[in-house]
């Protein structure tokens, strides 16, 4: 099996599986499970140690310790690891494989063999590596995975920014021996003169609180110039503080920063125009989100009114900006104030639950972000009302360009949505609707399937449970509680409704359409893999 995969001296240089298909092509495309080539990686990385083979097999071998979640395979890979770069994504392939397989060990101990190898290069200046870009981007979170070992975002980011510290530590520590060695300010000069790895820079996306802040905002500051260098790409901070979120962001590179992601952090709009000025040192900066940011302009003041305008001022400045989410703020006619600064259309726009009126609507789909938009997302507000025909108009303008659509708990019932549907026909390249939470019925639903088969790219429908499959029964109050809950599902009147929907979808030959009332787990559309 190994003499299958290794080429003798004489064999001419045309592997079969050649490392320019991640490093060379626009899309490179991770070998099929099922092939020849994976297979008998596989039981090569099932045996330890590894034979010696040509630095062109080091990719599929990767993959396949990786999926088969050999964590020491994967270190002495990395030991040996042939190329400049190492990407995570274009290694192992769809997110969906990685989501789907335990990762924790594995990351990790690809972090470990990165952090030998250049303390290695510390202590022996002699010895060198070509790894010199280690890049962790995109791998999906374990919360919204089904492997039970994977890597949360946070926890990733926790032992990225301990591996950075211990090798600066180490540096650290190497120079003054090396300085106690050579005795005399011309020892220590030489010392301090003496050649450096030139260490390698981790492209990550980072996730912080108030537990990993200390240790990342070291790992930023100390390690900035060391053997090993943090590159956020996406960064998001929980339940900070301004001064606190200030602190990370200027410490991170600004070259390589494209998202911004700052939720429940209770900022207000003072706490923004405290963080906002500190955006505009990155230049690839096109997303942000400020979800449950506790922004509340519905009565106006001359406070709010200058806190708009610094906000929109601050927006203004960020040229690349083309993804905002300001979810959860209360924003009741500001809509046209916040946007009218931004410098170019927005082509992703999340406004759930911002207490909008119509005039936000209508502004909206008057503005030159309506024929750009690729998502949007309205999901709590109340189209049963007067923005109905307003949210209609929208979709019209929006229609060439949409992709995604999210109208969550809208209290949309049968004639909403039969008012919508003409629209919503025409939004020809639609992917994503979210109906979760409305008040539908079984036939409003098998209507929506059979009059949006014609629409070719949409692939996935959150369907709401319908309202003729509750129990007739007055909602339950909990004791002591305001809240009140659903009526009871009628568990048979659900699994006759599922049935039939499954049933015209099967009839409809549409396999590449998946609907279902669960609103979870299915992973936003990412708007820069648009």
């Amino acid at each position: 099996m190994i003499q299958r995969l290794t080429r003798s001296p004489q064999t001419p240089q045309n592997p079969t599986f050649s490392s320019l298909e991640f490093f060379a092509s626009p899309s490179p495309t991770a070998p099929s499970m099922d092939s020849l080539l994976f297979l008998c990686a596989r039981r090569v990385v099932s045996q330890r140690p590894l034979p010696s083979l040509p630095a062109d097999l080091h990719p599929v071998l990767f993959q396949a310790a990786f999926l088969d979640g050999r964590p020491l395979v994967l270190r002495d890979l990395v030991a040996a690891w042939p190329f400049p770069v190492l990407n995570f994504q274009r290694l192992v392939g769809r997110r969906e494989l990685l989501r789907d397989h335990p990762c924790k060990l594995c990351v990790q101990a690809v972090i470990l063999a990165v952090v030998a190898q250049l303390r290695r290069q510390l202590e022996e200046p002699g010895h060198d590596a070509s790894l010199r870009v280690l890049d962790i981007t995109g791998l999906p979170d374990s919360a919204s995975g089904r492997a039970p070992d994977g890597m949360s975002v946070w926890s990733g980011t926790v032992a990225l920014a301990k591996a950075c510290v211990e090798v600066s530590k180490h540096q650290r520590e190497f120079q003054r021996r090396g300085s106690k060695r050579h005795k005399g300010r011309s020892g220590a000069a030489t010392a301090a003169a003496a050649p450096q790895p030139p260490g390698v820079d981790v492209h990550a996306d980072l996730f912080v609180n108030g537990t990993s802040y200390g240790i990342l905002r070291d790992a930023l500051q100390t390690g900035a110039a060391g053997p090993l260098r943090l590159k956020c790409r996406e960064f998001q901070a929980e339940e900070l503080s301004a001064s606190g979120i200030v602190a990370l962001l200027e410490s991170l590179d600004p070259a390589f920063v494209r998202r911004v992601d700052l939720r429940f952090n209770n900022l207000g709009l003072t706490g923004l125009s405290v963080i906002l000025p500190h955006l505009s040192r990155f230049p690839e900066l096109r997303s942000l989100k400020l979800q449950y940011s506790n922004v509340d302009v519905r009565r106006p003041t001359p406070e709010s009114a200058i806190g708009i305008r610094c906000l929109a001022g601050q927006l203004g400045m960020l040229p690349s900006l083309r993804e905002l989410n300001l979810g959860s703020s209360r924003l009741s006619g500001n809509l046209r104030q916040i946007l009218c600064d931004l410098q170019a259309p927005l082509e992703s726009l999340e406004l759930a639950f911002c207490s909008l009126v119509p005039a936000d609507l209508a502004f909206l789909s008057q503005s030159f972000h309506a024929p750009a938009l690729k998502r949007l997302d309205l999901s709590g507000h109340d189209f049963s009302q007067g923005l109905l025909e307003p949210l209609r108009l929208l979709l019209e303008e929006t229609s060439a360009s949409l992709l995604h659509l999210d109208l969550m708990e809208c209290r949309m019932a049968d004639s909403h949505l039969d008012a919508l549907l003409p629209t919503l026909r025409r939004c020809s390249r639609l992917r994503f609707l979210g109906l979760y939470g409305n008040s539908l019925s079984t036939a409003a639903l098998k209507d929506l399937l059979q009059k949006t088969l014609e629409l070719p790219d949409l692939h996935l429908v959150v369907y709401p449970f319908p309202v003729d499959c509750y129990k007739p029964e007055p909602p339950r109050r909990v004791p002591g509680s305001r809240r009140i809950y659903e009526e009871p599902m009628d568990g048979e009147r659900l699994a006759a409704a599922t049935a039939e929907i499954s049933q015209l979808l099967a009839n409809s030959g549409r396999t590449d359409l998946v609907w279902t009332y669960n609103p979870y787990g299915h992973g936003a559309l990412d708007y820069f893999s648009l």
